[in-house]
């Protein structure tokens, strides 16, 4: 029989909300409401479980004295997969994490989000300011998002199983295939989304306001973008996590224990 802490780090049946066009996000909550929340946000090809339960995120985070919310965002996990780009803008996803604390009820939360749902974080940040007091993106680079991505490559795998050549693309689709029920019609769809979105601009002037602790693997090619951005945010700081590149950074040990003292600071 499973004891408590390992019930509450199960996953959960799903909890759906509708949004946007009629899509229904899968949403997963564990522990009290009456403790203070962390709403966590997982990255591009990934899940609520690969991300932050697989990885020990949502059990260290409950021993610590929070509750915890998360959605698979639009495209991944439990949640629908539509194939059209516009339905994957940036302010759509944003808007799907302000839509989840409303269905919740909840006031305020401290946001936790790797690679896409850092990149989300930043505009969660910004269009709802006073809900979120403090956030943790890890693995967010400036520019624009999934620049790495060779779109045509995916779009010649998925149409007529071509061989993708570059490096960095093969690893996008090797995550794409590890990850259960991941679509990548769905996938290349978000790609093109988020390439008509807005770039991460690290100027001053548009940056968070609030503490926001950046973390990204020493091993990651992103790393000096990530530090651009922490330095753009006036209460912006950099941590960087040791011997880890940008698909196994959210496993580390040192990465979770920087941000829960960094959330939990006064």
């Amino acid at each position: 029989m499973s004891s408590p802490l390992q019930q509450l780090t199960e996953m959960p049946d799903p909890q759906y909300i509708m949004v946007g066009e009629g899509h229904r996000v899968a949403t997963y909550s564990w522990g009290d409401e009456a403790d203070p929340v962390v709403v966590t946000v997982h990255g591009f090809a990934s899940s609520t479980r690969d991300n932050w339960v697989s990885t020990g995120w949502v059990r260290d985070l409950l021993r610590a004295g929070y509750r915890v919310l998360a959605l698979d965002q639009r495209g991944h996990g439990a949640s629908d997969k539509p194939h059209e780009p516009g339905d994957y803008d940036l302010r759509q996803l944003a808007g799907d994490v302000e839509t989840m604390l409303d269905t919740y009820l909840v006031d305020e939360a401290f946001y936790v989000g790797y690679s896409l749902g850092a990149r989300v974080g930043w505009e969660v940040l910004q269009d709802i300011a006073t809900r979120i007091p403090k956030a943790v993106l890890g693995g967010v680079p400036d520019g624009i998002p999934l620049a790495r991505l060779d779109i045509d490559q995916v779009r010649a795998y998925v149409e007529d199983g071509t061989e993708v050549t570059d490096p960095v693309t093969q690893n996008y689709i090797r995550l794409t295939e590890r990850v259960p029920g991941n679509d990548l019609r769905a996938l290349l769809a978000i790609a093109g989304g988020l390439r008509a979105s807005r770039t991460v601009d690290p100027d001053p002037a548009r940056a968070p306001q609030q503490p926001v602790m950046f973390a990204t693997g020493s091993l990651d090619a992103i790393i000096e973008g990530s530090k651009t951005l922490a330095a753009a945010c006036p209460q912006g700081r950099f941590v960087e996590i040791p011997d880890r590149h940008h698909f196994n950074a959210p496993g580390s040990r040192v990465f979770r224990a920087a941000a829960i003292e960094f959330l939990g600071e006064g």
